[in-house]
């Protein structure tokens, strides 16, 4: 007899329905086709013994297992669900009538337990797109499928639970979530604050404008001056995601296997903060099965790279095509996956080796030139790609030992950033590619940028004076921009050019001779 259960094969953060096509004839051989990997291969012995433990018979010989399309490699162990129900169907222990309308995920304990699977929340998405009328998949991951709309999602902890159900003999009720009602009671939930931060206003500034912008941010200060704590509490500042970013998010995370049991949606913004002996394949993303990295896992959060120069050349070097393009694409020879990358960047570095040079108390110890090479450990295409570089300074003991919070909180913070992303958001209207400031090219600086005669006899002489590089000049006009958006100005004046000039601390040529 030949029956059908259906499963989902994950690509990127995509799905693409399988078709579990089960054979039972009188023979002496068990087979299973369709370009299986050994981790299907393998769910043999667990669905047969799952199936003793449980209760139920698994049919020895005869039988024939086609996972289609056959030409698409499938992975991993969450086909143990379609393959053992289709099994029991097709020794007639089932019915037929459901297997049609539900598509089924999960990998089982040798006792028949459903096991959490990986990349619920695309094969949820897949599955309404394709007509089926409900899923069925581990009870811990049932919250994250409920995202979808529209879709009778079942969670279950057995392999009996599942088998009582296509029986039609169970109470089950599918899980149903407001999805509207729970994105947006979490918005505002803030678990760190800027107001927590004891003085530093000047890099508080620093960190409204990226954040108003889009701006990528580098730090450079002494160990122990607060730019750990500062890049933590970027996140809190940035505009609330909206649906389709959380689910976009989500759908990353999901892939990865990063969501948290029982947690459906992602509400806040990703804070990624890899060690620095992070390999290049763990920060980009790639593998065997291909999986997303680190740069995915920030996807519309915040990157934080600390101790920069500390990690290895190579690895700094892949993120500049995607802190460009905001997408990796990654190919092999069958097949090739692409996973968002739409982050901003914060780095922090100390300003040498021994960390105090430039120091207001303490003496820098480096040997001469030791500075010039630990800052040259970071390329200059990549520093490109960096628009604000803040210098962080000692707080001051007046400043820690303050009982008050000292300037706003982060609620507060977060509006301003709202209505200058909303100025951005109406400038770049007829552009679907961008979507902030830090995002323009060339030709949009001419646009949007213009500048009064005394801005050009201001960056003139800056540009002398400071002997900043070239590649300065379009960043501070991107800056400018930003801080004049955040002022409510239609054009940008000299005093945002002559803040956003102070922003380039390694653009200068005797910056750390």
């Amino acid at each position: 007899m030949l029956v059908k259960t259906y499963g989902s094969a994950v690509f990127g953060i995509s799905a693409t329905t399988v078709t579990v096509e089960v054979n039972f004839k009188k023979s002496a051989k068990f087979h299973m086709v369709g370009l299986p990997d050994n981790a299907v291969r393998e769910s043999f012995q667990r669905v047969r013994t799952a199936l003793e433990n449980s209760g139920f018979t698994f049919p020895f010989g005869g039988l024939t297992i086609n996972l289609a399309p056959a030409d698409l490699r499938k992975e991993g162990s969450a086909y143990d669900l379609p393959i053992a129900i289709g099994s029991m169907a097709a020794t007639e222990q089932l019915p037929l009538t459901l297997l049609e309308k539900y598509l089924m995920m999960g990998e089982l304990s040798l006792d028949g337990s459903m096991i959490p699977i990986r990349g619920v929340l695309p094969i949820a998405i897949q599955a309404k797109k394709e007509g089926f009328e409900g899923i069925i998949v581990p009870a811990e991951n049932a919250t994250e499928a409920a995202v979808v709309q529209g879709l009778k999602v079942f969670g279950m902890s057995h392999l009996k639970d599942v088998v009582q159900f296509i029986e039609g003999n169970s109470t089950a009720e599918p899980l149903i979530i407001d999805i509207k009602q729970t994105f947006y009671s979490r918005l505002d939930e803030l678990p760190l604050d800027f107001s927590e931060v004891r003085g530093q206003e000047n890099i508080k500034r620093a960190f409204e404008i990226a954040a108003s912008g889009g701006h990528n941010v580098i730090l450079i200060g002494p160990p122990g001056a607060g730019k750990t704590m500062l890049a933590k509490r970027l996140p809190t500042i940035l505009p609330p995601l909206s649906l389709k970013e959380a689910l976009e998010t989500t759908a990353i995370h999901s892939v990865a296997g990063k969501i948290r049991t029982g947690e459906g949606l992602i509400t806040t913004r990703p804070f990624r903060s890899p060690h620095h002996t992070i390999s290049d394949v763990a920060l980009v993303g790639g593998g065997v099965v291909p999986q997303p990295g680190e740069i995915s896992l920030a996807h519309n959060g915040v990157l934080f790279l600390d101790e920069l120069p500390e990690y290895k050349r190579t690895v700094l070097e892949v993120m500049r095509q995607p802190l460009e393009e905001r997408l990796v694409s990654i190919s092999r020879a069958r097949f090739a996956v692409e996973f968002p990358a739409s982050f901003m960047l914060v780095a922090a570095m100390n300003p040498c080796p021994c960390g105090y040079f430039n120091h207001p108390d303490k003496e820098c110890v480096c040997p001469p030139g030791f500075v010039q090479k630990y800052l040259n450990k970071v390329s200059g295409p990549l520093l490109d790609r960096i628009d604000l570089h803040v210098e962080v300074t000692p707080v001051a003991y007046e400043e820690l030992s303050g009982h008050q919070p000292s300037g706003d909180q982060s609620k507060v913070i977060r509006e301003r950033v709202i209505a200058a992303r909303d100025v951005q958001i109406e400038r770049f209207k007829s552009n679907s590619d961008l979507h902030n400031n830090a995002q323009m090219g060339s030709r949009d600086l001419r646009k949007y940028c213009a500048i009064p005669q005394s801005g050009h006899q201001l960056l003139r002489s800056a540009m002398e004076k400071l002997n900043l590089s070239a590649r300065a000049y379009d960043r501070i006009l991107k800056v400018a921009r930003t801080i004049a958006d955040l002022e409510k100005c239609q054009n940008i004046e000299t005093a945002h050019l002559a803040e956003a000039i102070q922003y380039r601390s390694l653009d200068r040529e005797n910056w750390g001779a």
